[in-house]
């Protein structure tokens, strides 16, 4: 009986063993089971974001794809834009070169007429600075030499593109006179040595008068007393000072052409005058205008 009881004792220990020994093995696969769940799950992880990262590569591709054909589009329309052309230019390149002989000089003439106008205006641009030099150096010589008189009496100014001397006849002329004044000689002096130094000018000596009326046995009118004034300073300056009288014209404007207005005595003052009016030789600028001038 004794015996009995520990074989049982035996056979219950030994099966005791084997279960706990198949729980550790189950337990152990299970483990085993889980790691490669885990890992599975961590590949499939990494195949979906590697999944997605190459979806988004293929999308920029294909992006890309669509604007390199849009290019390739549009590089292809100018490509036949450009054959469009090249076939017009070569059409007008035949019809160019049927232009006949003839054609050929005119064109040859048509140009060299645009070349020897193009010659005039540069030479017509060199002698209106020429005189815009000659200007300024005359009346800076002028104005350096009547620095000593007064304003009042003499006046020098650039109009249109000349130098005007504007003499007043308070100190020219007694009233009425044509008779120049003692005074006015040392004026005229100084006037005349500059025009002297400048042969290639021209003079013209105008008189102004008001338009006050004036009659005596020597006068008519103020045409006659403006003329016999602008004759009284050419004469002087020729027959006195030296000036070539081919150089000047003298004649008269009467009151028709006042400085200001003949409303009051000041005003009337400032319009009885004598202009010389200093002008380039007008035949240096009609030769820029005349073919062949000078051949």
């Amino acid at each position: 009986m004794k015996n009995t009881l520990l074989a049982v004792a035996m056979l219950f220990v030994l099966g005791s063993c084997a279960s706990k020994k198949k729980l550790l093995t189950a337990q152990k696969q299970a483990n085993e089971i889980q790691i490669q769940l885990d890992k599975a799950r961590a590949d499939l992880n990494d195949c979906d974001s590697r999944t997605a990262g190459l979806n988004n590569d293929l999308k920029a591709k294909n992006d890309e794809l669509t604007s390199k054909n849009a290019k390739l589009k549009e590089l292809e329309e100018q490509v036949e834009f450009l054959k469009k052309n090249n076939n017009n230019l070569l059409d007008r390149m035949s019809d160019l070169s049927v232009i006949s002989k003839e054609g050929s000089e005119s064109i040859k003439k048509s140009l060299a007429m645009m070349d020897a106008q193009g010659t005039q205006i540069r030479d017509l641009n060199s002698s209106i600075q020429k005189k815009d030099s000659l200007n300024m150096a005359l009346v800076l010589n002028l104005k350096r030499s009547l620095a000593d008189v007064s304003d009042e009496d003499v006046q020098i100014e650039v109009k249109k593109g000349v130098v005007y001397v504007s003499l007043s006849d308070k100190m020219l002329f007694r009233s009425g006179s044509s008779v120049i004044n003692t005074q006015a000689e040392s004026v005229l002096s100084k006037v005349a040595k500059i025009l002297n130094d400048y042969k290639e000018i021209e003079i013209l000596i105008e008189g102004h008068t008001d338009n006050v009326p004036i009659a005596t046995d020597k006068v008519s009118d103020n045409w006659d007393l403006s003329v016999l004034r602008a004759t009284s300073v050419a004469r002087t300056l020729q027959k006195k000072y030296g000036v070539e009288p081919v150089r000047m014209i003298a004649g008269g404007r009467g009151e028709y052409l006042p400085k200001v207005a003949n409303d009051s005595a000041p005003n009337r003052s400032l319009n009885r005058r004598t202009e010389i009016i200093i002008t380039p030789k007008l035949d240096q600028f009609f030769n820029l205008y005349t073919p062949n001038a000078g051949k």
